[in-house]
């Protein structure tokens, strides 16, 4: 009994000091930011229905795991205003964490056969690509 207790005392304090020196290098090693930005805005052909788009919505979303350095993925449908009333549907909201990620997201296999499966509901697609100022 007194050997496992002698052992738990020294197990205990050196436990601790990993998880502050885990917590002490993540506060202190810069991580490198965002660089890119994509912006990807869709127009849906008359007729596509709510289901359609949520669909989509989720599809598309369901690509972000295979992205390499996504940093951030959100997306909605855009809000009707006096000017963009019947301009697009849907905008999607992809940054990088490097420019060489953006130009790959655009090599990938599971976006690509994203395309494939969709485009012929869309009316028109807008892609742009954007730096992040820091």
């Amino acid at each position: 009994m007194r050997t496992r207790n002698k052992t738990l005392g020294y197990l205990v304090p050196v436990f601790a000091l990993c998880v502050f020196m885990l917590i002490i290098y993540g506060a202190y090693v810069p991580h490198k930011p965002a660089e890119t930005q994509k912006v990807v805005c869709i127009k849906f052909k008359a007729g596509a229905t709510s289901e359609d788009i949520e669909k989509h919505l989720r599809d598309f979303a369901s690509m972000k795991s295979s992205v390499k350095d996504l940093v951030a993925y959100s997306a909605g449908r855009v809000q009707k205003t006096e000017g963009n009333e019947d301009e697009f549907d849907v905008i999607h909201y992809l940054t990088f964490r490097t420019d060489e990620s953006a130009q790959q997201y655009a090599l990938n296999s599971d976006r690509k056969a994203f395309i494939k499966t969709n485009e012929a509901s869309w009316a028109k697609v807008l892609e742009m690509n954007s730096d992040i100022v820091k």
